[in-house]
């Protein structure tokens, strides 16, 4: 960051020309996929502290979504990155971070009586937030998914990247019903006769 007292500016205005650097220095265009992909996981992250705002009285699962807050960090930071060197230095998502997806998924779940029927996002503030957050982590895979299509073998892989934001936006959905629980808010089942 800085030295001493010395505080950096906020702007670079290499941004003026609609260019902007990667985490490796190379310059790409802000509608690059890559930019794209990074910029939809930074605005779930930031959906993420609105869930969190709704649900602090659930003291562990606000911590845990703080804790995926900053994994979304490590994500956008890979997407972010298309030199193989640099991307090998960057702090990774693997299988621990996607197997503490699947716990937290599982246990939650278990508390949860059977999905027969598509539910409306509806209930209380933490779960219709939390089905909004799911849908920009459905965003954000898609976009994922089209930088790794796109890009050559000797590209860094972003296959743990892609299962982790799968798996996220499963937990988001168990997380929005799980707090429609906790509230005792019922679930609005999808009316196919409207």
């Amino acid at each position: 960051m800085t030295d001493g007292n010395k505080k950096s500016k906020l702007y670079t205005r290499t941004g003026d020309k609609g260019q902007t650097k990667l985490v490796d220095g190379s310059s790409v265009e802000k509608f690059n996929l890559r930019v794209d992909a990074y910029g939809t996981v930074d605005e779930l992250n930031s959906y993420l502290g609105i869930v969190r705002l709704h649900c602090s009285h659930h003291k562990v699962e606000n911590d845990n979504l703080a804790r995926i807050q900053n994994h979304l960090f490590r994500v956008g930071s890979l997407l972010a990155c298309q030199d193989p060197n640099t991307f090998k230095m960057l702090p990774q998502i693997d299988s621990t971070h996607i197997i503490f997806l699947e716990k937290k998924i599982d246990e939650l779940d278990a508390q949860l009586p059977a999905l027969k029927n598509f539910i409306l996002p509806y209930g209380d503030a933490a779960s219709t937030h939390a089905q909004y957050a799911r849908t920009l982590c459905r965003r954000a895979e898609r976009r994922s998914v089209e930088v790794a299509a796109s890009h050559d073998k000797e590209s860094p892989s972003l296959n743990d990247v892609l299962i982790y934001l799968n798996r996220l936006s499963d937990l988001l959905f168990v997380y929005s019903r799980w707090f429609n629980l906790k509230s005792q808010q019922p679930e609005m089942i999808w009316d196919k006769e409207v």
